[in-house]
């Protein structure tokens, strides 16, 4: 996975096509979604720093959600 920008995070977020779902363990919180059983982006957040991943390829499922 790769470093990717907030914004690309929330759209693949809002995508209605994904399923995302949210853990937290005390200071960390980690936000992973997923395109059927494929894991394509997560959020981890500890303490103050908050960090967005992508996989390879995840532009792809940024343009699934516009054509639709």
């Amino acid at each position: 996975m790769k470093l990717i920008m907030k914004t690309e995070f929330d759209n693949l977020r809002k995508n209605s096509l994904h399923q995302y779902q949210s853990d937290a363990n005390g200071e960390k919180q980690v936000v992973k979604i997923y395109f059927g059983e494929l894991l394509i982006a997560k959020m981890i957040k500890l303490k103050k720093s908050i960090r967005y991943f992508g996989i390879k390829g995840y532009a792809q499922y940024l343009l699934a959600d516009d054509e639709s």
